[in-house]
C-alpha cells in the first residue's frame, strides 16, 4: 500500500531553516527522499502518516487529527510504522497538513511525517482492523457527545466526569501564562474560566470548558505533550470540581463569560480563600523573577523580549512551535487569496491586528498571493499563527514565512495596478507606542469583535446597522459601562474578519475613528 501513496507536502530548505527544530525532527519532516516529488499528490481528506514509533496506539494517532475536525476512519500498518487517517472534510485535512508543515508533529517525543494520500477515502476491512475501529468509534462518540458502544469489548471511554481539568506543568523552563493555556485549550472547545496557582512549588491551573466532552478531548490530545520543545510538559487530570468561582479577571484568574469582573490587585487575589469554592483553595501568588504579568519577560539571547514577542511566544506555544526569535524573516507569504476582492489595504488592516505592517505587495503574475512585511520576525510568527487557515473573502487563506527578508518597492511609475503599498509611515500602526494596551489584547480571530473609540451619542442600533450593512449578521451586542467600548458578535468568524477589514478606522465624525479588534469574550 505504501507504494501507491505518492507524496504530498515538502518544505523547501529555505523554509526549514526558519524553525529551530532538532536535527532528528528536521530529518523526519524535511529531508526524507520520498518527499522530493513535490506536490504530486493533490489534497485529500486521507492522510498518510509515516515513521511512527513502535507500539504506538490508535488513540495517539487519532489525537494528531482531533484538533482539526472529526476523524472518520483509521488504518494502522504497525509492521511498517505507518498509518492512514481519514478526516471528515478535505478542508480539515488541508488545515492539518498546513499546520504540521510549520510545526513538527510528534508522537511519544518522536517526529513523524504527515502527507496527503492518493486515496480519496479509506476502505478498511473491519475484521482485520477491529481494534482501530473500536477506538475510533469510542473517540467519535466522545466528540459527538454520545456514549460509545462497548459491545466489542475492546475499549471503553467512561463519560467525562467534569468540564474542569487540573493541569500541572513539569519542566517549566519558560513561563506559561493564563493566555498561553487559553490559546492551547481553546482548540478543543469554549474555555470559560481559568485559575492559575502554585502548589508544592509547581505551576498548576484549573481550566473549565463549557462542555465535559471538550475537556475529555483536550485531555486525550494534550496529556503528556510539551508546550515548548523538550520542556513545559502538560500533565492533565479531571478535577473533582465541576464549576470554578472566579472573582477577578487578571493574570492569575479569568472568567471569559464575565468581562465586567474587576481586576483586583495582587494582594486581594491571594487573600481570597473562596476563589475555588473550597476552604483549601487559597491561591499562592505565582512568582518567578518577580512574577509574570501578561507581558511576559522571557529571557532570550540575554535580554528580555518585548510584550509583542511575548504574545508571539504565547502563539507559538499554542502551536508548539519552537521560537526562533529575531532570526526569522518579518515577511509572510499569503496565498489562496480571493484576487477579485483582496487589496493591499485589506491585508494591511487584517495583518495589522497582530503587528505593524510596513509593506504589502500583491504578486503581479499570481494575484491570489501577496507578500506582507511586518516590523520583525516575532510579529510575523504571531500573525502566521493566528491567520493561517482562516477564511477571508470566501477562501481559506494560507500564510507561511517567506524566504524574502524585505518587500521591494517598485520603481516610480511602474506599479500602474497599485499592487504594492508602503505603510511604513501609517498612523494606524497598533504597536508603535511602547506599553500600549494593544500589546495585551492580541487574540485569535473570533466571531466577537471589540469596538472602542465610539463617539458620544452613537447607540446600539447605529452600530448594529453599520455592521449589518457591511454584509454580516449581528447576533448580539453589548455596551461597556462608559459606552465608549462595546462587544458585537457576528454569525461567523469569517463575517467578523470581513467587518473588521471594512470598519476598523471607520470615520464616525467628530474626529472619532472606530477601532475594531478580535475579542476573547463572548456575549
Amino acid at each position: 500500500m505504501d507504494g501507491d501513496v505518492a507524496v504530498g507536502v515538502k518544505r523547501g530548505s529555505d523554509e526549514l531553516s526558519m524553525y529551530s527544530s532538532s536535527p532528528s525532527s528536521m530529518a523526519a519532516n524535511g529531508s526524507d527522499s520520498k518527499k522530493q516529488r513535490l506536490d504530486e499528490s493533490p489534497p485529500s481528506r486521507v492522510l498518510h502518516i509515516r515513521k511512527l514509533p513502535n507500539e504506538v496506539t490508535e488513540t495517539e494517532v487519532i489525537a494528531l487529527g482531533l484538533p482539526f475536525g472529526k476523524v472518520t476512519n483509521i488504518l494502522m500498518l504497525k509492521g511498517k510504522n505507518q498509518a492512514f487517517l481519514e478526516l471528515s472534510t478535505e478542508e480539515a485535512a488541508i488545515t492539518m497538513v498546513n499546520y504540521y508543515s510549520a510545526v513538527t508533529p510528534q508522537v511519544r517525543n518522536s517526529p513523524v511525517f504527515i502527507q496527503y494520500s492518493n486515496h480519496k477515502e479509506l476502505k478498511t476491512d473491519s475484521a482485520l482492523n477491529q481494534r482501530a475501529q473500536a477506538v475510533l468509534q469510542a473517540v467519535s462518540a466522545v466528540q459527538d457527545g454520545s456514549s460509545p458502544a462497548s459491545d466489542q469489548g475492546v475499549l471503553e471511554l467512561a463519560p467525562p466526569p467534569s468540564p474542569v481539568l487540573r493541569i500541572i506543568i513539569d519542566n517549566m523552563f519558560y513561563p506559561v501564562t493564563l493566555d498561553v493555556l487559553q490559546q492551547i485549550f481553546s482548540k478543543f472547545g469554549t474555555v470559560m474560566k481559568i485559575i492559575t496557582f502554585t502548589k508544592n512549588n509547581q505551576f498548576q491551573a484549573l481550566l473549565q470548558f463549557s462542555d465535559p466532552v471538550n475537556a475529555q478531548q483536550a485531555k486525550l490530545s494534550l496529556d503528556g505533550q510539551n508546550i515548548y520543545n523538550s520542556c513545559c510538559t502538560l500533565r492533565i487530570d479531571f478535577s473533582k470540581l465541576v464549576n470554578l468561582n472566579v472573582k477577578y479577571n487578571n493574570d492569575k484568574s479569568r472568567d471569559y463569560t464575565r468581562p465586567d469582573l474587576p481586576t483586583g490587585d495582587g494582594e486581594s487575589t491571594n487573600k481570597d480563600h473562596s476563589l475555588l469554592g473550597t476552604p483549601s483553595g487559597a491561591l499562592a501568588s505565582y512568582s518567578s523573577g518577580g512574577g509574570f504579568s501578561s507581558s511576559l519577560s522571557l529571557s532570550q539571547g540575554g535580554g528580555a523580549i518585548s510584550p509583542l514577542s511575548a504574545a508571539a511566544a504565547a502563539a507559538a506555544a499554542a502551536g508548539r512551535v519552537a521560537l526562533s526569535g529575531s532570526g526569522v524573516s518579518g515577511v509572510l507569504l499569503a496565498s489562496n487569496l480571493n484576487e477579485e476582492m483582496v487589496t493591499p489595504q485589506s491585508l494591511f488592516t487584517l495583518f495589522g491586528v497582530y503587528g505593524d505592517v510596513q509593506r504589502v505587495k500583491i504578486l503581479y503574475n499570481k494575484k491570489d498571493s501577496a507578500l506582507i512585511q511586518l516590523s520583525d520576525g516575532n510579529q510575523a510568527q504571531l500573525a502566521m499563527s493566528h491567520l493561517n487557515g482562516q477564511k477571508v473573502f470566501g477562501k481559506v487563506m494560507r500564510v507561511t514565512l517567506s524566504k524574502h527578508q524585505t518587500v521591494a518597492l517598485p520603481r516610480e511609475g511602474l506599479d500602474d495596478q497599485l499592487l504594492t503599498k508602503d505603510f511604513s509611515g501609517s498612523p494606524l500602526h497598533r504597536f508603535k507606542k511602547p506599553g500600549s494596551k494593544n500589546f495585551q489584547n492580541i487574540f485569535p480571530p473570533s466571531a466577537t469583535l471589540h469596538l472602542s473609540n465610539i463617539r458620544d451619542g452613537v447607540g446600539e442600533d447605529d452600530l448594529r446597522l453599520l455592521f449589518s450593512n457591511s454584509g454580516g449578521t449581528v447576533k448580539a451586542f453589548k455596551f461597556f459601562q462608559d459606552r465608549k467600548m462595546a462587544l458585537i458578535q457576528m454569525s461567523s468568524v469569517e463575517e467578523a474578519i470581513q467587518t473588521l477589514i471594512d470598519l476598523h478606522n471607520y470615520d464616525m465624525g467628530g474626529n472619532h475613528h472606530l477601532k475594531v479588534s478580535f475579542s476573547k469574550s463572548t456575549i
